[in-house]
């Protein structure tokens, strides 16, 4: 197939994709943000499409089962990834909606997962295995930009700059602790302890970011709202006043902009004759 042919039946996929999702969640989204999310899928085949043409194995589920917490509690370790087999070398890619900068800023948390999923690739299953990464499939906000004014040379450029793939080294010595961190969260959920991050964390600016915690992470949460550490951390930046704290948790959706985005896409679903 031609680019354009593949990138027609990239629109078509996704239209029945955001159809299924309509249905099933009942919302809808408005143009300028259904745009922006084909164009995120768009731009990422075109930057990536030498490696999503080369992948040999997508998908593919690794499994390491029947592992034991302190308490003898039973659990298995799941993931899902791709793989590229190039001539000698076989890589393994490990797909991420978190943007480049805070995956090249945390990339220890990003490796005792590939860790696990190299262990039970080479091991497990026993194939080679040369090199683990990252793709990031959030593009440049500058390429947004560059979009939305239709600046081809801009576009271009930001395009040539961009760089979604996060190599991430593995150690196999580094398996047995990983499992371990996975087995005490097993615990912890089992157990319902869910301690939630101090306020002064909340504060402080997310690891590889310019973004505060509360900002970055509370706001992606959805026990958000019942958690003592946001209401005091929110109860804090609004001076105890009521009114603020109203305007608070009405920003905490988001700016003016998504507020109109979500308006329009309600009112773009509402029937005909209403």
């Amino acid at each position: 197939m031609y680019d354009l042919e593949i990138e027609e039946k990239i629109r078509e996929f996704f239209e029945e994709n955001y159809e299924l999702i309509q249905l099933e969640g009942g919302h809808g989204l408005s143009n300028d943000v259904k745009m922006y999310a084909l164009n995120q899928v768009i731009f990422y085949w075109r930057k990536l499409q030498d490696i999503a043409e080369k992948v040999t194995d997508t998908e593919v589920r690794l499994t390491l089962p029947d592992q034991r917490t302190s308490k003898n509690r039973r659990f298995t370790i799941e993931g899902i990834v791709d793989v590229v087999k190039e001539g000698d070398e076989t890589w393994m890619y490990d797909i991420k909606t978190h943007d480049p900068e805070y995956v090249r800023s945390n990339k220890d948390l990003y490796e005792k997962q590939l860790n696990v999923y190299a262990y039970i690739w080479q091991h497990l299953r026993e194939n080679p295995l040369h090199h683990c990464a990252v793709i990031s499939t959030a593009y440049p906000r500058d390429l947004k930009r560059a979009i939305q004014t239709q600046d081809l040379a801009r576009i271009q450029y930001i395009m040539d700059k961009w760089n979604p793939i996060i190599e991430i080294p593995f150690d196999e010595k580094r398996v047995e602790e990983t499992v371990k961190d996975f087995a005490d969260i097993v615990d912890l959920i089992e157990d319902h302890v869910f301690s939630p991050a101090s306020v002064e964390e909340l504060g402080e600016k997310a690891q590889g970011t310019n973004t505060l915690f509360a900002t970055r992470v509370c706001r992606n949460c959805d026990a958000r709202f019942s958690c003592s550490s946001y209401r005091k951390y929110v109860i804090e930046n609004t001076g105890g006043n009521y009114g603020n704290y109203q305007k608070y948790f009405k920003e905490d959706f988001g700016n003016e902009e998504d507020h109109e985005d979500w308006l329009n896409a309600g009112l773009q679903e509402l029937p005909e004759d209403m």
